[in-house]
């Protein structure tokens, strides 16, 4: 069992959700060199977080963020932490109900997601803000 660990940057991603299958995979061309194993993703951020959704519709996300909005609204009436502005709380608070990290398996250099899965970045900020990823793959060559 091997270990490799690497640090992904992600930039210009506004508020919403993305999906980020793509940029994860583009940054681990080191997955070829294993057989088999796990990814673990981990976002190093307490306004964003990472969860696994459909990835063709568009729909999809734009319901989550609704949905979202809905339950965890921004505003400042409604926290106690708010030195940052109406996003402030709710961003933390919707990162801690979905969650940074992720851990997929992944064989012969590709994530075994399902067909019609997704990695998603969820960003809560209104900005625009530089996310950083800790990838570790724990595989077998």
């Amino acid at each position: 069992m091997d270990i490799f660990q690497r640090t992904i940057h992600l930039e210009g991603f506004g508020q919403g959700i993305h999906c980020i299958t793509d940029h994860i995979t583009g940054q681990l061309p080191e997955l070829e060199q294993y057989r088999c194993g796990l990814v673990h993703l981990f976002l190093q951020h307490t306004s964003a977080a990472l969860t696994l959704g459909e990835n063709t519709d568009p729909d999809v996300r734009a319901d989550l963020v609704e949905h979202l909005q809905r339950l965890i609204p921004d505003d400042l009436r409604l926290y106690r932490h708010r030195i940052e502005g109406a996003d402030d709380a709710s961003s933390h608070i919707k990162s801690a109900v979905i969650g940074a990290s992720l851990a997929l398996p992944f064989a012969d250099g590709r994530l075994l997601l399902g067909t019609w899965q997704g990695i998603y970045l969820c960003e809560f900020r209104t900005g625009r803000h530089r996310r950083s990823i800790i990838a570790t793959i724990i595989g077998a060559r």
